[in-house]
């Protein structure tokens, strides 16, 4: 209950500029890192929004694991904890994303840049994204939702043997197979 009443409190301190309500520093480390294994949580590096709605570090790290909060210009709540090694391949979807291009278009300028070698992409690393709802009184993330992403460039289907779709509730399954993106999606019944 403690833990409730202390997220509302920092929650209702967020900052407004611009008409963006941006949560406070606190509120989003505490939340970011609700997309960590427990057991990481504390050694994260965590990166949030500056009053102005800009990325910053919030706060660095000494762990295998970056947390990033909610996006305060975003509609609901989503937060995400990835390998650290997928840094620069999440930074470069970031900037590109920020120049205005469109999912495809990110997609194929990253598939370009992780061939040529011009981005590093881990041979195997974790995204863990982490939606649910904001509590506008208490500031305590409800319904937690948590789905994993487990990078494997290049796999297939059939260097795998993992489906093209599950093949039940909560399977895994790869999207995206044969690129620079193939990934291992487990998404656990609601």
């Amino acid at each position: 209950m403690r833990l409730y009443a202390l997220l509302g409190c920092l929650f209702l301190s967020a900052s407004s500029l611009s008409g963006l309500e941006v949560p406070s520093a606190e509120w989003q480390i505490a939340t970011a890192v609700l997309a960590a294994p427990e057991g990481e949580r504390a050694e994260s590096t965590v990166l949030g929004y500056a009053e102005d709605g800009s990325l910053v570090t919030l706060r660095e790290g000494s762990g295998a694991l970056i947390c990033l909060a909610d996006d305060p210009s975003r509609e609901g709540f989503s937060v995400a904890s990835y390998y650290r090694d997928l840094e620069p391949y999440m930074a470069k979807g970031r900037e590109l994303k920020g120049q205005g291009l469109g999912f495809k278009e990110v997609f194929d300028a990253r598939e370009i840049a992780v061939k040529s070698g011009e981005l590093p992409m881990p041979d195997r690393s974790i995204l863990y994204v982490m939606t649910g709802e904001v509590d506008e009184e208490s500031g305590a993330v409800e319904n937690r939702y948590l789905r994993y992403v487990i990078y494997i460039p290049y796999a297939t289907e059939e260097s795998t043997g993992i489906p093209l779709s599950p093949i039940g509730p909560g399977a895994p399954w790869i999207m995206n197979p044969g690129t620079h993106r193939a990934h291992i999606m487990i998404n656990p019944p609601k």
